[in-house]
C-alpha cells in the first residue's frame, strides 16, 4: 500500500498518573514531622543563614547541614501572583494568591497559597501567618494556606530541637498529568491503519528507509516522509527482555517477554509482547505474527509463525 492521502489528525485526552514514593533523610523527616506537630523548622548553614524549607546540603558550599532551627508561623510576603482559576489538587478551590513568604527567623522564602478576597488585598511586604490544616499527616499540605495576619497574638518559636517521636520517614505523593495528545499526521495514519489490522510506515525519499511507526520526517536525512508503505504483518524478533515484575492494572501473568520486532519491509523494529510460546523459548531470529483481540485497535501480542528462524545477517542492522 502506497500513497499520501489526506488523514484527519487524531486528538485524545490522556492522563498519566502514578504514586511517587520517596524516603526522607533526617532533615526532611524533621521538617515534615514538625508540620504535623505545628512546628516550623529550618536548617542553619555554616555562614548562619536559616533555610526554609530546609535542605540537607548547603546550596552554595555543598556542605552537609544538619542544625535544625525553629522559625515563626508568621512572616512577610516577598512576591506573589494571583491565581484566578485554581486547578484540581491545588490548595484552595476558590481564587487565591501564590506567595513567597519569608517566615520570621528565616533567610529564604517558602512558596504556598494565600487565602485573600482578591488581588487588591495582596501586596509585597504584607504580613501573613500559617493556617494549619485540621487533619495533619506530615506533609506540606499540613499548612492549609497562609492568611493575612490580623496582628493578634502569635505563637513564638520555642527553640524546638527537631526531635520527634514517631517521625515521618517517607511520603507518597500522587503525580498526575492531564493533557490532550495529538499524534500528528503520520502517526494518525498509522493508528487508523492499525484499526483495520494493517501496519503502515512511511518511506524516506532519500535513504529509502521505511519508518514504523512513522515519524513524519526522516531523522537521518532531515526530509519529510509522505510515501506510505504497508509492512508485515509477520516479522522477526531482533532482541527481547523477560519481564518478572507485574505492572499494576496490567492483567498479564509474569514472567512474560517484550521484544523488538522487525516487521517484514520495515527499516527499524517496533516493540510488542510475545505470546503463544514459553518465555524461555523466545529467541533472537524467531519469526512472529500479530494476534488481534476481538474489536482491538492494535495487536494484543505476537506469536510464532512456525517458520524457520531468520538468519542473523538479515536483521543484524535492526537490533
Amino acid at each position: 500500500m502506497a500513497g499520501s492521502g489526506a488523514t484527519a489528525v487524531l486528538r485524545a485526552p490522556l492522563v498519566v498518573e502514578f504514586p511517587f514514593t520517596r524516603s526522607l533523610g533526617p532533615v526532611q523527616s524533621a521538617f515534615l514531622t514538625g508540620l504535623r506537630e505545628r512546628v516550623l523548622l529550618g536548617v542553619r548553614t555554616g555562614d548562619g543563614r536559616v533555610l526554609v524549607p530546609p535542605v540537607e546540603y548547603d546550596p552554595v558550599t555543598a556542605e552537609e547541614i544538619r542544625e535544625l532551627v525553629e522559625v515563626a508561623p508568621a512572616g512577610t510576603v516577598t512576591t506573589w501572583a494571583w491565581n484566578p482559576a485554581p486547578r484540581r489538587g491545588q490548595p484552595l478551590e476558590r481564587p487565591f494568591a501564590w506567595v513567597l513568604v519569608k517566615l520570621d527567623g528565616a533567610d529564604t522564602s517558602l512558596l504556598h497559597a494565600l487565602d485573600a478576597p482578591g488581588p487588591d488585598a495582596v501586596h509585597s511586604g504584607m504580613r501573613v501567618r500559617v493556617r494549619w490544616a485540621q487533619d495533619r499527616t506530615g506533609a506540606i499540605t499540613d499548612i492549609a494556606c497562609f492568611e493575612p495576619d490580623d496582628g493578634g497574638e502569635e505563637a513564638q518559636p520555642r527553640g524546638h530541637s527537631g526531635q520527634f517521636e514517631d517521625a515521618v520517614t517517607g511520603i507518597v505523593a500522587p503525580a498526575r498529568l492531564d493533557y490532550t495528545y495529538s499524534p500528528g499526521r503520520a502517526q494518525s495514519a498509522y493508528i487508523n491503519a492499525l484499526s483495520a489490522r494493517k501496519t503502515v510506515g512511511e518511506r524516506c525519499p532519500d535513504c529509502r528507509k521505511v519508518y514504523v511507526p512513522p515519524r513524519g520526517a526522516c531523522p537521518t536525512c532531515g526530509v519529510a516522509t509522505e510515501e506510505r508503505v504497508e509492512v508485515g504483518p509477520a516479522g522477526t524478533v531482533t532482541t527481547y527482555c523477560i519481564v518478572n515484575i507485574k505492572a499494576k492494572n496490567l492483567d498479564i501473568e509474569v514472567p512474560y517477554v517484550y521484544a523488538h520486532i522487525a516487521l517484514d519491509g520495515a527499516g527499524l523494529a517496533l516493540h510488542g509482547r510475545i505470546g503463544g510460546i514459553p518465555y524461555d523459548q523466545v529467541r533472537m531470529g524467531l519469526r512472529v505474527e500479530p494476534v488481534w483481540s476481538e474489536g482491538g485497535r492494535y495487536p494484543d501480542h505476537y506469536r510464532p509463525t512456525g517458520e524457520p528462524d531468520a538468519d542473523y545477517e538479515t536483521y543484524k542492522e535492526l537490533i
